[in-house]
């Protein structure tokens, strides 16, 4: 029992005594938060930080399913397929994105039916 005691004891002493040192210096702060990515730097990542329209396009629907918006039924099947294994929700995925991801792969296959 004592040495449970001693290791909380020991683990409580490392806690405080960083956050006081983190307290203390100021210029840690400064150093982490220069560090750290800035929203600026993330418009050029390859991820889309915007959230979804509230009637699904054909541009969103590209983004979605990571092709253009122009891509023939063969690649809108075959990343319609690559995108619900990874986020079908009987394996964990969000019932919320694969619905996302079926509507965004039905409107890029009726738009380009229709168009023929």
């Amino acid at each position: 029992m004592s040495s449970v005691v001693t290791a909380g004891l020991a683990l409580a002493v490392i806690g405080f005594g960083g956050r006081a040192i983190l307290r203390r210096s100021k210029g840690l702060g400064d150093m982490l938060s220069k560090s750290l990515p800035t929203s600026g730097s993330l418009a050029n990542s390859k991820y889309y930080r915007g959230g979804f329209d509230p009637k699904m396009n054909r541009r969103e629907a590209g983004l979605v399913l990571g092709i253009s918006p122009s891509a023939n039924k063969v690649k809108v099947k075959e990343a319609h397929k690559r995108i619900m294994l990874l986020n079908h929700p009987d394996r964990g995925g969000s019932p919320y994105l694969a619905a996302k991801i079926n509507e965004a792969k039905d409107l890029l296959e009726s738009n380009r039916s229709a168009s023929k």
